[in-house]
């Protein structure tokens, strides 16, 4: 009997961690932070923060989707690049602001369908599909970019990522939780957030029991780019100019935020609070580092082994009993 509720209070215990262990992490480098450096807490510091891990939350919120399905999706990097140059080539010829929104939002995410018709059609592996699909969007944004980066024409564009809500909370922090929201009443609350677990967690089960699965693997890309694109037009704004080289390494940022936030590489296992833990996180890093002056290669290399530190608590934490 002792044995017994032995192994229950492992068990919670495990359990509990499983949960909560990440935002205990996420509190300890906040308070690290606070007592390591000057200018943490400051008003300024904060909405640097917020401001730039919208940019990889945004982008990060679609990968937890994919990788939830049991899939990976390496083009938002390149995604960022093309959005950025449909938006401003828009510019460049209307001036119209909603225009070069939607047209960068609308083809990124009819890159995603692309992907994901790929995969859901021909059975390719979403490694391989999109490591390709990474070339060819990086490419076609190179061409139509003619290989060179230009202004953006629209200074009032630069709202969108500069720009403050009652000139207190920046804009890209207010359109990243809006698609927290969307996100996790996605994941949570419907029908298709229900397929997503299913498919990642078995796919022969979720066929079985009459999930169409083809659609909802292609849904799952559609949404990715879809973010993605948001997420370019944020970037833009924020350097006020379109970019072909953009996005480079975000795919690996956006992978590590998700993974740290629990979401497990085999599918089936996450959560959007906790991918939002680990957008926080990884912002979290990158600030810290600057404010102490490490150099951006060994912030790089911190972040690589921090994917793995993540990668091997998840298959320590969500090993079979």
């Amino acid at each position: 009997m002792n044995t017994k509720l032995a192994g229950d209070k492992s068990y919670q215990r495990q359990l509990f961690f499983k949960r909560y262990g990440i935002v205990f992490i996420m509190i300890g480098m906040i308070l690290l932070l606070t007592f390591t450096t000057k200018n943490f807490l400051s008003y300024n510091n904060i909405l640097n923060v917020l401001s730039t891990i919208s940019i990889n939350g945004c982008i990060a919120l679609g990968m937890c989707i994919v990788i939830t399905a049991g899939g990976i999706d390496l083009t938002v990097g390149a995604l960022l690049a093309w959005g950025s140059i449909v938006a401003g080539l828009v510019l460049q010829s209307t001036e119209s602001i909603a225009l070069a929104c939607l047209a960068a939002v609308i083809t990124s995410a009819l890159m995603g369908l692309l992907t994901g018709l790929m995969i859901a059609q021909f059975n390719l592996f979403p490694f391989v599909a999109t490591l390709a699909m990474q070339l060819v969007v990086r490419g076609l944004a190179t061409a139509l970019s003619g290989g060179a980066s230009f202004p953006i024409a629209v200074s009032a564009f630069t709202k969108i990522g500069l720009g403050k809500v009652f000139n207190v909370i920046p804009i890209p922090a207010v359109i990243l939780l809006a698609l927290i929201i969307i996100a996790y009443i996605l994941m949570h609350w419907t029908k298709f957030g229900r397929y997503v677990y299913a498919i990642g967690g078995n796919k022969n089960a979720a066929v079985a029991s009459g999930v169409n699965v083809y659609w909802v693997t292609v849904w799952t890309y559609v949404i990715s780019g879809l973010f993605t694109g948001i997420s370019s037009l944020i970037m833009t704004a924020k350097i006020n100019a379109s970019q072909p080289n953009i996005g480079v390494g975000y795919e690996t940022d956006a992978i590590a935020a998700c993974v740290i936030g629990g979401t497990s590489f085999a599918g089936g296992v996450s959560t959007i609070p906790g991918t939002v833990v680990g957008i926080i996180i990884i912002g979290l890093i990158y600030n810290g580092m600057n404010l102490i002056g490490v150099q951006s290669y060994w912030q790089t290399v911190c972040k690589g082994l921090l994917i793995v530190l993540a990668v091997l608590l998840d298959k320590a934490v969500n090993k079979k009993r």
